[in-house]
C-alpha cells in the first residue's frame, strides 16, 4: 500500500510540471486536483469509458508507432549539441494542433527556445519563448481545445500538447513535451487498478511512455528517428525546478514532406 500511494504522489508531481499555472496553491490543492485528473473524475473521459470503446489497442499502437509513409508532412527539431529527432504528424486526429506546431515551426517561432522542463523517465518539454513554462501562445493568439482520441496513446516517443491546466476551457498554447519514459512495472500496476483495458496494457508493455497522460493531454505527433537524442536530453542535470542547468537549444525545426 505505501508503494502504491509513493508512486500516486510522483503523479501527481510530474502532472503538475506539465501545466503553466502560475496561481500560488497549497500541496493538497495541487494533489486534489491533479489526482483527480490522473484518475480522470473530471470532464474528460475516464479509463472505464474508454474501455467500453471498441479500440483495437493492438492495430492502433502499430500505426501510431510506424514510420511515416511517403507523402506524410514531418518535422526535424534540430537540438544544438545533441543531434535530430524526426517526428511525424497526426493531422486526422489532432488538426488543429499539427497546424499549431508545424506553423510555428516553419515561421521560426520555436527557433532558439530551449526546452525548460526535463525529467528523466517522464518527459522533455519546450516551446516556451520565455523558457520559463509560463510564456507562449498559439498561432491564432488565444488558447485552443484538447484533440483526444482513444486510439493515441502517450507511447513513448509521443509528441504531445502541454496544458495550462485550466480545466473546462481552452488551454494549449505553444508548449509541447516528448515522452521519454520506459515501461515500469508500477506503472502497469496503477493503471490496471484503475481499470484500464487489458490489450492496452499490453501495448504498453511493448512500447512503454506514460499512460497516467491518457486522454487527459492531446497527442499529435510521434518521434520515429531519434529517441537516443531525447534520452540523452533527459539525463542532463537540472535544477529543483526541472530547468536544465545548462541550456538544451532548439536551433530550428524543418518542416518538409516525407519520401
Amino acid at each position: 500500500m505505501k508503494k502504491i500511494i509513493s508512486f500516486l504522489g510522483l503523479i501527481v508531481l510530474l502532472l503538475f510540471a506539465l501545466t503553466g499555472c502560475s496561481e500560488k496553491e497549497t500541496a493538497n490543492d495541487v494533489a486534489n486536483k491533479i489526482s483527480n485528473q490522473a484518475t480522470s473524475n473530471t470532464t474528460k473521459k475516464s479509463s472505464k469509458e474508454d474501455s467500453k470503446v471498441n479500440v483495437n489497442y493492438t492495430e492502433a499502437a502499430t500505426k501510431q508507432m510506424a514510420a511515416p509513409i511517403a507523402g506524410e508532412t514531418v518535422a526535424i527539431l534540430h537540438i544544438k549539441n545533441y543531434g535530430d529527432v524526426k517526428v511525424k504528424f497526426f493531422k486526422e486526429v489532432a488538426p488543429k494542433a499539427v497546424e499549431n506546431f508545424v506553423t510555428h515551426a516553419k515561421e521560426g517561432y520555436y527557433n532558439g527556445v530551449t526546452f525548460h522542463r526535463v525529467i528523466n523517465e517522464f518527459m522533455i518539454q519546450g516551446g516556451d519563448p520565455q523558457g520559463t513554462g509560463m510564456g507562449g501562445e498559439s498561432i491564432w493568439g488565444k488558447d485552443f481545445e484538447e484533440e483526444l482520441s482513444p486510439e493515441l496513446v502517450p507511447y513513448r516517443g509521443s509528441l504531445c500538447m502541454a496544458s495550462r491546466g485550466l480545466q473546462n476551457s481552452p488551454s494549449l498554447g505553444s508548449q509541447f513535451f516528448i515522452t521519454q519514459a520506459n515501461y515500469n512495472t508500477q506503472m502497469e500496476a496503477y493503471m490496471k487498478q484503475g481499470g484500464y483495458p487489458t490489450e492496452l496494457l499490453e501495448q504498453y508493455k511493448t512500447y512503454g511512455g506514460y499512460l497516467s497522460l491518457y486522454q487527459q493531454y492531446t497527442v499529435f505527433g510521434q518521434v520515429y528517428e531519434g529517441m537516443e537524442i531525447v534520452d540523452k536530453i533527459a539525463t542532463v542535470e537540472t535544477d529543483t525546478n526541472d530547468k536544465p542547468m545548462e541550456d538544451v537549444v532548439i536551433e530550428s525545426i524543418e518542416v518538409s514532406t516525407f519520401e
